[in-house]
């Protein structure tokens, strides 16, 4: 069995990339000699792990806006706003939900890293809704673990371009990185992860738009964009997998002035539900839906009316 297998199956509270990173320093030997990753274990070798103390953040605590949904001494659920970064990276080095939650925590997780203290999964910039975040490495281990296995309840509301045809339906199409954007991903028949994705039909507009519930069976990157694109109907306001606001533009709501102006994509993270590290029960929580998408749905629900009663 290779190391960093036989480590991540091993009781030792550490997440598989804190177990990488750890092999790759050197702080995990193998008989009393530093070895790497892919090294093939044998019958009878010793193998010890060292733990580094935390290194200090490099980033600065920053007075950042969102609503924090539960805190507890594992755990912090917050309401990530549409526009939020979760963590830096380049070209977002300040002004990150982390910057936020080093400000009101004084007792976040680092085992996600320097730059992702407490850190156990995320959403897009653009994406709004629930998120969970570890404040001890045992909780980071233990969610991130539930995450892995797909054992984490996740439900998104959306609006998407199209009147879609059911109640509801499923996307099973692997995600792989695209060929040539290597920024953004795309569905493929193989060669890629495995994805499913449950949606479900909460109502049909009129002027060209559906409101569903999703439910994530998986977790890929950009997920749910990437299969409503390959079913045909793209996520509103989407500009990489979908329309994006020059579409909106020309569409006829728009044009009567009723449309509001919409400057992300219509995606939310409204449930949460994982076994909670410290109670060892369920747990679930719920964002609500921002003004946007609210305003959004109110619309399209008005015009739904006139349109069937034959008013302009």
């Amino acid at each position: 069995m290779r190391l960093d297998v036989f480590l991540a199956n091993c009781p030792v509270n550490l997440s598989r990339s804190r177990i990488q990173s750890l092999i790759k320093d050197g702080f995990v030997e193998v008989n009393s000699r530093p070895s790497k990753a892919g090294h093939r274990l044998n019958p009878g070798d010793q193998v010890a792990v060292f733990v580094p103390p935390s290194a200090p953040l490099t980033i600065e605590p920053e007075k950042i806006e969102f609503d924090t949904l539960h805190e507890d001494d594992s755990l912090i659920v917050v309401n990530k706003p549409a526009g939020l970064v979760v963590h830096p990276a380049p070209g977002h080095s300040s002004g990150t939900l982390v910057h936020g939650l080093l400000d009101r925590c004084d007792d976040l997780s680092g085992i996600g890293g320097k730059l992702r203290p407490g850190i156990v999964h995320r959403l897009d910039k653009n994406t709004s809704g629930i998120m969970v975040v570890a404040k001890s490495d045992f909780a980071h281990t233990f969610l991130a673990k539930q995450f892995r296995l797909g054992l984490v309840k996740k439900e998104y509301i959306t609006i998407v371009h199209g009147r879609i045809k059911g109640d509801k339906g499923k996307i099973d199409v692997p995600i792989a990185r695209h060929a040539k954007k290597r920024k953004q991903m795309s569905a493929v028949l193989s060669g890629g992860r495995h994805a499913l994705t449950l949606w479900k039909k909460i109502e049909v507009f009129e002027s060209g738009f559906s409101f569903l519930s999703i439910t994530l069976k998986t977790g890929r990157t950009h997920q749910i964009r990437v299969h409503l694109s390959c079913i045909g109907h793209p996520v509103v306001g989407d500009s990489v997998y979908g329309y994006g606001r020059k579409y909106l533009k020309k569409h006829f709501l728009h044009k009567k002035g009723l449309l509001p102006e919409i400057n992300r994509q219509m995606l939310h993270s409204r449930c949460l539900g994982f076994v909670h590290p410290k109670k060892n029960q369920f747990v679930e929580f719920e964002a609500p839906v921002p003004d946007d998408m609210l305003q959004a749905i109110k619309i399209l629900k008005r015009d739904n009316r006139s349109i069937q009663q034959g008013t302009p």
